[in-house]
Parts: structure tokens; sequence; C-alpha cells
């Protein structure tokens, strides 16, 4: 008997050594990749929930909502069905600040106020009053309720980004802006106006100029990841961005927005590139080559931070998407090495039901029970 027991013992060491060990928890079900965690869907649940649909017989197990729009309700029900919730905080968009806050404008190379983008109003990344103003906002946020983790939203310097000719003003050339620069790299910027200010600095020191810029949004989430992790320490930090590759626009992703995707990897958990196709102007193809570069750019691999959980469209502007075409994107957006996926909007897909069924579809294929 005791051999026979040594025996099976040693059968069983041999199988357990051949045997991937499964690292993945309860709440992180394996899928396309093995560990697919995020079945999202962009919006209020109430566009469902008011519809008497639960989203996790949709196969939905998270929510990403615009942080104000948040309440205890929203938090005790999304609860009850099993989903997280992800607050979307909307860093640097300035409107309605900027107009009490004068000194907090963007000045473009002319020295001039910028003008709106579409409907995104800048501000400036380097105002120490916004910043104090949006990070206190932060703390109450991630103070009151337990959220899952923070999307930071309108996170570059004043522009617009998504649209298919987008808007790109050369900013922020405050007396602020111009001080920090000049304290941070020790170059003296010489000059009366800011018109002159800002030409020297573009013909002189324009490298210098465009790696400072970027050093600011990355402080932005340096500190925003502080605030998150000290206050949920298991809560997930995300960045909505702009898409683009590296040379799209002349450089513009870095260039005029100030995002260097080199110093936002080891700061973030979670990338989600927003991949609206529509309204780029781009086929739905575009979704699977942008996702596959960028996942190529950085290295990603499915289980290791950070993670890439895009954002794609769903809603019907500047033209209607068809149900394929949904059903595309979605695909598109959670092939491997992605491990989560949502749509915009949420309030798209509820009106929709032949969308609210291929999401269900999509999303079926995103996870197997344990």
């Amino acid at each position: 008997m005791r051999s026979l027991l040594s025996i099976f013992a040693l059968i069983t060491i041999l199988i357990c050594s051949f045997s991937p060990v499964n690292t993945l928890t309860k709440t992180e079900p394996p899928g396309k990749t093995g560990h697919f965690q995020a079945r999202g869907i962009y919006g209020s649940p109430d566009a469902f929930w008011n519809r008497g649909i639960e989203l996790n017989r949709l196969n939905v197990n998270s929510v990403f909502m615009n942080w104000k729009a948040i309440n205890d309700r929203i938090m005790e029900r999304a609860g009850k069905e099993g989903l997280k919730v992800y607050a979307e905080f909307p860093v640097l968009n300035g409107a309605g600040y900027v107009d009490k806050h004068p000194e907090a404008w963007a000045i473009d190379s002319d020295g001039k106020r910028v003008e709106p983008a579409s409907w995104f109003m800048g501000v400036c990344p380097t105002d120490l009053g916004f910043r104090q103003f949006r990070m206190n906002e932060l703390r109450q946020l991630v103070g009151r309720f337990e959220l899952d983790g923070i999307w930071m939203d309108y996170l570059h310097w004043h522009a617009q980004f998504e649209e298919p000719e987008p808007i790109l003003p050369e900013t922020c050339f405050c007396d602020n802006c111009i001080s920090s620069f000049e304290t941070a790299t020790g170059i003296r910027v010489p000059g009366m106006s800011t018109p002159e200010k800002a030409e020297w600095i573009l013909k002189m020191h324009e490298a210098g100029w465009r790696e400072w810029r970027c050093s600011v949004i990355a402080d932005w989430v340096r500190e925003t990841r502080e605030i998150v992790k000290e206050e949920r320490p298991g809560a997930l930090l995300g960045i909505f961005h702009c898409p683009w590759e590296d040379g799209e626009f002349n450089g513009a992703r870095v260039r005029i927005l100030g995002l260097d995707y080199d110093l936002l990897k080891d700061l973030t958990d979670v990338f989600s590139p927003m991949v609206y196709h529509g309204r780029m102007g781009r086929k739905p193809e575009w979704v699977r080559e942008n996702i596959e570069w960028f996942c190529r750019r950085l290295d990603i691999s499915p289980g290791a931070f950070p993670k890439v959980w895009p954002i794609v469209q769903a809603y019907d502007d500047p033209r209607a998407i068809t149900q394929e075409e949904f059903r595309k994107v979605l695909n598109y957006g959670s092939a491997v090495p992605v491990t989560g996926i949502m749509m915009f909007t949420a309030n798209a897909v509820a009106e929709n039901p032949a969308k609210t069924e291929t999401m269900k579809q999509v999303y079926s294929g995103l996870f197997s029970a344990n």
C-alpha cells in the first residue's frame, strides 16, 4: 500500500510540474487572453436599468462613468449586480473654471486666449490654483465612494483630437508656463512680448519645450496616482487617451498634446485608447491596426502592467454606426493582449436592441465560468 501511495504521489507531482499555474482570481475569469478583466460600458447604467435590463445579464461586469453622475444608489445597485465602478475624471477640462479664473486660461503663441476646441475647453496645466482645485475634487471623490478605479480624461494640453481634422493650437505661453519652463530647464527666455517669447522658444529650444510639456502631463498623472493609491490602494488608475501613432499629424500626440507613452507607462495601470473610428473618419479595421501597433509599441503582455482596455464607438455621430460595425470594433478591440474593453456610450447601445444583443454576444466570448 505504501509503495502504491508513493507511486501516486510521484504521478501527482509530475502532473503538477507540467501544469501551468493559474494565478487568476475568481474576479478575473479567463477569456480570449486567459484573464479578460473588464467587459464594460461607458455611461450611466441607468440607460439600461430604466429599461428593466440588468447589466450582468448582458455579460457586463464594469461601468465607466462621469464622476459627477456617481451616487449612492448607483453604487449600491452596481454592487448587487457584481459590477465594478470606475470614475471618469476630466483632469484638464477647464470649462466653467476659466471663466471665473481667467488666470488659468491657456494662451496661444500669439499671446491670445485659446478658443474652445469643439466641445472641449482646456486650461493651463501649470496653473497652481486649478491644480489644487482639481486635486481637491479628486480627494473628495475617492474618499466618498469605494470605487474600483479612476480613469483620467482630457489629459492633454488644450486641443481637440476626436475629429477627422483635429484642432491643434500651440500652447501654453502664459507667464507661468514660460517661468516654469525656465526653472525646469535653466533656459532664460528673452523677449518682451508673448509672441516674441513663443517664437524664440520654438526656434531655439523646441525639443526641450516639447519634453517639458510632456513632463508636466506626466506629473499630473503622478500626483493623481499618489492620491488614488493612498485612499484606495487596490483601485486602478487608467487613462483615456488619444490613440494616434507616433508619426501621425506630424507627431502631434507628443508635440501638441504632450502625451509621451514612455513617460506614462510606469505611472498608469491601464491605457484606454479612444479608438472612435467613426468620429475620426476611419474604417473599423483601423481599430485592430491601432491596438496592434499600440501593444507592440509598449510591449504589452497579458497579465502584466500596464494593461490595455480600449474604448470603441457605438454612438451614431457624426454618422450612424451599424450593428455589424459595432460587432467588428468590439472584436478588434478585445483581441490578445488586450484584457478589457468598453463601448461609448451606454445610451447608444441601450436604445438600440440590435447593438444591445451584439454587445451581449461578444462579451459572452470574453469569459468562461470557473
